[in-house]
C-alpha cells in the first residue's frame, strides 16, 4: 500500500478574490468591494493549525498560492502566512513558492516585500498583448502593464518567472497568435504556459460563447506555437507547459505524479494518503464569507473507491510528455501494475501509449487525444 511518508507533499493556498471576475473564469473567485485581508489571514492561519497534524512530520516541499488575485494581498500578509506555514508544517529549506500576479495589481514595493516574504516564484497572468484581446477577456490591465509586472518582478529578485498566455481567443488570427508567444518569449521568462482557452460551464463566455478559430486553425497555431518555443530553448514538459532545462513547476509536477496536497482557503482541493494507504480528498467551504465565518472549514471529505483510483492517476500523469516509470502506478495508488493490462494493450495496439514496459506515456498521437486513451479504461 502507499506510504505516505515516501510521497512528496505539496501545499496550496487560495485567495479567492478579483478586481473583477473574467468571463472565461471557472474558478472560485469573487469580485470584491473591501477586501478583509486581516480576517482572512486569521482563517488562513487557523485552518492551517487545524490540518497541520494530519501531515507530522512530513517535509513540505512547494507551495502555491492561486486564486483569484492572490497580488491583491500585501506583502505583510505573506510575511505573516508563510511565517505561520513554517511554525507549523516542515517546510523544505529549497521549497518552491509561487504566487500568482497578475498586471495591474502589483507595484514594485508590492514585489520587493513579496520576495522579502520568501516568495521565490512568479506566474505572471499575461494572456495576451493585444489591447483588443486583452478587453475581451475581461482583463483590467494592458500591455505596458504586462511589461511593467515583469520588469518589476526582476528588480525585485525574481529570476523563476512563469508567463500564463492563451491562444485561440475571441477574433484572434494565428498569427496574432504567435505574436504573443513572440513577445512573451521575448521577455525570457524560465517558464510559459501557453494553452487554448476552452469555454467552461459556469462562466460568462458559456452562456455566451464567443466566436473562436476554428479547430483546423488551432491544430495550425499550436504546431507553430510548438516550434516556436522549441526554438527559443524550452521543452513541452506537459501538455500546455514549456520550461527552460531545470525551470518545470515543481509543484504542478507534484499534482501530475499524483502526489499529495494540503489545502487551504475558501474553495481549495487537498489529497492526502492517509497513514493505512487510503487517498483521502477534501474541500475547503468554498463561498469567502462562509469560510470566513466556520471555525470547520472543511467540508466534501472522501476515501477514492479503488476502482477509481486509475482513472485519477492517468489522468494527471500522462499530462506529461514524458509520463511516468511505471513503478509510480503501484507505489501512489496501492494497486498491481497489472490492473492496467487491458488499458495498456487497447492503447499500445492504437498507436496511443508508448510500448515501454518501463514507462507509461503516450505518443504524439494519444497526448493531442487524451480522452480517446482514458476512454480505454471503461472499454
Amino acid at each position: 500500500m502507499p506510504d505516505p511518508n515516501q510521497i512528496p507533499l505539496s501545499l496550496y493556498i487560495h485567495v479567492p478574490w478579483c478586481v473583477r471576475k473574467c468571463p472565461y473564469c471557472d474558478f472560485n473567485s469573487h469580485e470584491y468591494s473591501e477586501q478583509p485581508e486581516q480576517a482572512y489571514l486569521a482563517a488562513l492561519i487557523d485552518d492551517l493549525r487545524q490540518d497541520a497534524p494530519m501531515v507530522a512530520g512530513r517535509p513540505v516541499r512547494t507551495v502555491f498560492i492561486g486564486g483569484g488575485t492572490p497580488s491583491l494581498m500585501s506583502g505583510d500578509f505573506y510575511q505573516q502566512l508563510l511565517d505561520a506555514v513554517r511554525s507549523e508544517l516542515d517546510l523544505a529549506t529549497d521549497a518552491e513558492i509561487t504566487l500568482e500576479a497578475n498586471p495591474g495589481t502589483v507595484e514594485q514595493a508590492r514585489f520587493d516585500a513579496y520576495r522579502a516574504a520568501g516568495i521565490n516564484r512568479l506566474s505572471i497572468g499575461v494572456q495576451s498583448f493585444d489591447a483588443e484581446k486583452l478587453a475581451a477577456l475581461g482583463r483590467i490591465h494592458g500591455r505596458d502593464e504586462a511589461l511593467q509586472a515583469v520588469a518589476s518582478a526582476r528588480r525585485a529578485g525574481f529570476d523563476n518567472i512563469n508567463l500564463d498566455l492563451m491562444h485561440a481567443l475571441p477574433g484572434q488570427t494565428p498569427e496574432q497568435a504567435l505574436d504573443d508567444l513572440r513577445q512573451a518569449i521575448e521577455l525570457a521568462p524560465t517558464h510559459l504556459s501557453w494553452y487554448e482557452l476552452t469555454i467552461e460551464p459556469n462562466t460568462a463566455f458559456w452562456s455566451r460563447p464567443p466566436l473562436q478559430p476554428d479547430s483546423d486553425q488551432m491544430a495550425d497555431t499550436e504546431q507553430a506555437g510548438f516550434a516556436l518555443l522549441a526554438a527559443a530553448g524550452f521543452e513541452r514538459y506537459e501538455i500546455s507547459a514549456f520550461a527552460r532545462p531545470g525551470h518545470a513547476c515543481r509543484h504542478n509536477l507534484n499534482y501530475w505524479e499524483f502526489g499529495d496536497y494540503l489545502a487551504l482557503g475558501a474553495g481549495a482541493h487537498g489529497k492526502l494518503t492517509s497513514p493505512d494507504g487510503q487517498i483521502l480528498r477534501y474541500q475547503k467551504t468554498r463561498k469567502p464569507a462562509d469560510y470566513l465565518a466556520q471555525p470547520a472549514r472543511t467540508r466534501g471529505r472522501h476515501f477514492v473507491e479503488p476502482a477509481d483510483l486509475p482513472l485519477e492517476f492517468l489522468l494527471n500523469s500522462l499530462r506529461l510528455v514524458a509520463g511516468t516509470a511505471t513503478s509510480l502506478f503501484p507505489e501512489r495508488t496501492g494497486l498491481p501494475l497489472a490492473t492496467l493490462s487491458d488499458f495498456r494493450r487497447k492503447n499500445v495496439s492504437e498507436r496511443l501509449l508508448l510500448d515501454d514496459d518501463q514507462r507509461l506515456a503516450c505518443t504524439p498521437l494519444g497526448l493531442s487525444h487524451l480522452n480517446r486513451v482514458l476512454g480505454h479504461l471503461d472499454s
